[in-house]
């Protein structure tokens, strides 16, 4: 494979929920000004966060869904399909990428744990023996747990001291909607292939009403701290998912989940700012 379909398989257009989570929301929540940015540790890992660690997560879910991912056309367009004799090189990419970052980890509980929580459930969202994306609703909250772990690394690494666990049911929540709007578009060649998940088990409608709850739930846990930020997600996510429960064909709400990663960086990014001017007061 060449370094263009290995960064392709990365998803680019990901690249910044894993690397945002862990830079400009962990370790800006830990409130302990800018002096981490003087951390070679935060740079190593921002860069780890960036790329390596979606090698890790989408190879690893290209290698174990080739089997459903062939009848998928979105795989061939908007995502990845890696083919048998290709992913014996991508387990390669996949475990030297990611490999030398492990003995970076500072050996401390409060460091190891989230770090490999990560790895665990980066893995096992799509690998045997578990296969988390198969199982309905385990699906959303393995893949909602390595986003989580993430910043909650971010979190102790910039030298955090007890983790806001309010904050950590809202990113919950938020990643297990984000996972679960997902999977809607997904539904028809989902079932084709014999995959089973949230959407399919409770329907497209009831999954879009799901997601608009857990969006609603969040922005509602963190506006004690961040009023505007909860309000702005609130109306942006509400409006996404009136859209969304107004399409007619799985064609129209793919459309509307390209737009996804647009919108996640735009409300990320205000998140971050608005941990950065507390931080600073």
């Amino acid at each position: 494979m060449t370094i263009k379909e290995i960064l392709k398989v990365s998803r680019p257009r990901f690249w910044l929920y894993e690397a945002g989570t862990f830079a400009l929301i962990g370790a800006v929540a830990a409130h302990q000004g800018l002096t981490f940015f003087s951390d070679w540790r935060y740079w190593i890992f921002t860069f780890y966060f960036l790329i390596p660690a979606n090698i890790l997560i989408y190879g690893i879910n290209d290698i174990f869904d080739y089997e459903t991912d062939k009848t998928n056309p979105k795989k061939v367009t908007y995502e990845a399909l890696v083919p048998p004799n290709q992913q014996k090189t991508l387990w390669k990419w996949i475990v030297f990428s990611n490999a030398p970052f492990f003995f970076l980890v500072p050996l401390q509980v409060s460091l190891a744990v989230p770090f490999f929580a990560f790895v665990f459930f980066a893995t096992f969202y799509s690998a045997e023996p578990i296969r988390a994306k198969a199982k309905p609703f385990i699906d959303s909250l393995f893949s909602a747990g390595h986003y989580v772990a993430t910043g909650v690394f971010g979190f102790y690494l910039a030298g955090g001291m007890g983790v806001p666990y309010t904050a950590v049911i809202a990113a919950m929540c938020w990643a297990v909607a984000m996972h679960a709007y997902s999977a809607v578009p997904d539904i028809e060649s989902d079932i084709e292939a014999g995959l089973y998940t949230i959407a399919i088990l409770i329907g497209q409608k009831k999954t879009l009403y799901f997601c608009w709850f857990l969006y609603l739930l969040s922005a509602y846990l963190v506006f004690g701290q961040l009023p505007l930020v909860a309000v702005i997600g609130a109306v942006v996510f509400s409006l996404l998912m009136i859209l969304s429960l107004r399409t007619k064909s799985p064609e129209s709400l793919f459309q509307i989940y390209t737009y996804f990663p647009y919108i996640n960086v735009a409300v990320g990014t205000l998140l971050s700012i608005s941990l950065l001017v507390q931080n600073l007061r």
